[in-house]
């Protein structure tokens, strides 16, 4: 059952009954039947009610960043600059999906060749807690705007942000259908990819979630889009201001209490400056204020469920039994609810296991590369590759991390985010396919060739 359990207090707040199998297949039902008129309304109709709802997110911007913060325990300063992105995210395919979508003509034998973009149909999105409403709306928002309607399978812990997401659809005055949340449980989505109305798959979540749901796409032949775990890197070599590295190295750390699949989790720093940055992390993370997360003044809040907090305070068990050298914190939090010491970690051994793994928490594994070749060792190791982040002045070692790094991209002297106009996902296990930019509409439509004799 989808329960709404403030991880702040580890109070259920409240209760929602699951989605039957038969509400899913009717929600299909309403979704396919809302397709037909749906691809049929002219672009510049579907950016007007886009805009739209990038006003209702303005205008329940404190009421949402409320619902989140209470069901995963986001920070409030963050939780309501998650829905002002959402709005962002809106207004830009508003902006461009017209253009994104317009014919492109090609050169070939025949007196007119054209590239036309239409929509698929029914895209399944299963969606992950750590953003609520952010990893929807990168989904919803070009995906809509495509031609396309969407279905929402959303984490259990943050029923209330799923249905609130769906509310401010319908506010703004989408056609009913267009876009449905369902309160479903993992065990359900295997019907749903297999009914021959759902066209393809979007999932946000871990390398096991990605994994099944790859699985079944492609027992479907459906296509998909995984935008999985990772372990970024932060490099910093010798050049780098360093002040501004360590500053910017805690708040890629902790974003989101911690838990962002494009956190910086590995800092790989130069010999020459290890132990300056080392003590001064250590010395921010030990300044950070722990608490309530609808305190403004909090700086980390509580991990987003007990389970969660079990499974990192093992991780960094793990790392210690392996020999690793926990510089401070280590340990869960002595207060009601799930949270953990802000945490520094060093010295890992090369055959700990738990050095290859995610880290979604509080806890900072740091390594020391003796070269530039060394960093980029250490950058690769892991069998994730999302995101990555490099602190140097030197042009050529740019060049030579931009190139040799395997990750969906490579932050220079600032820590990584996601921006609309930017295309964002990963390579190894981190998934595959991209979202936002241009990239983010075309990859649910039919590339349609059409040559003219």
């Amino acid at each position: 059952m989808p329960d709404s359990v403030n991880p702040a207090t580890a109070r259920t707040e409240k209760s929602f009954a699951r989605h039957s199998a038969e509400d899913a297949r009717n929600a299909i039902g309403n979704a396919r039947a809302a397709f037909e008129e749906w691809r049929a309304t002219p672009v510049a109709d579907r950016a007007a009610l886009l805009r739209r709802v990038a006003e209702v997110l303005d205008a329940r911007r404190d009421e949402m960043a409320r619902l989140a913060t209470t069901e995963m325990g986001k920070r409030i300063a963050e939780a309501r600059a998650e829905v002002e992105k959402c709005a962002w995210v809106c207004h830009y395919y508003a902006d461009n999906a017209e253009t994104f979508l317009a014919d492109e003509t090609r050169e070939s034998s025949a007196a007119k060749s054209f590239v036309r973009y239409q929509p698929l149909g029914i895209v399944l999105a299963v969606m992950p807690w750590n953003f609520p409403y952010w990893q929807v709306f990168r989904f919803a928002a070009p995906a809509l705007m495509a031609g396309n309607v969407g279905l929402l399978k959303h984490a259990s812990n943050v029923p209330q942000c799923a249905m609130a997401i769906e509310e401010s659809f319908l506010e703004a005055g989408f056609p009913q259908g267009v876009f449905a949340s369902l309160l479903i449980g993992s065990d359900q989505v295997e019907a749903i990819i297999a009914d021959d109305r759902v066209r393809a798959v979007t999932l946000t979540g871990s390398e096991a979630a990605g994994r099944s749901v790859a699985a079944l796409a492609g027992k479907h032949i459906k296509p998909s889009v995984l935008e999985l775990g990772g372990s970024d890197p932060f490099v910093v070599m010798p050049s780098a201001d360093l002040d501004a590295a360590v500053e910017t190295a805690v708040a890629a750390r902790m974003i989101n209490n911690a838990q962002s699949c494009i956190a910086a989790k590995r800092f790989i720093v130069h010999s020459d400056i290890h132990a300056r940055f080392v003590e001064a992390m250590a010395d921010r993370f030990q300044a950070l204020k722990i608490g309530d997360p609808m305190d403004e003044d909090t700086e980390l809040g509580p991990l987003s469920s007990r389970q969660a907090l079990e499974g990192l305070d093992a991780q960094v068990r793990a790392l210690a039994d392996a020999g690793a050298s926990v510089i401070c914190g280590g340990a869960p939090v002595d207060r009601p609810g799930h949270y953990f010491e802000p945490t520094l970690i060093a010295d890992i051994p090369d055959n700990a296991g738990t050095r290859f793994e995610e880290l979604f928490g509080p806890v900072a594994m740091v390594f020391e590369a003796a070269s530039i070749d060394d960093a980029v060792r250490l950058a690769n190791e892991t069998p994730f590759g999302l995101g990555s982040a490099v602190w140097t002045r030197d042009q050529d070692e740019i060049d030579h991390f931009v190139n040799a790094i395997e990750a969906g991209s490579v932050f220079v002297n600032q820590k990584v985010a996601s921006d609309p106009r930017l295309p964002f996902g990963g390579v190894k296990n981190s998934g595959y396919g991209r979202e936002l930019s241009r990239e983010g509409i075309v990859g649910f439509v039919n590339v349609k060739t059409v040559s003219i004799a």
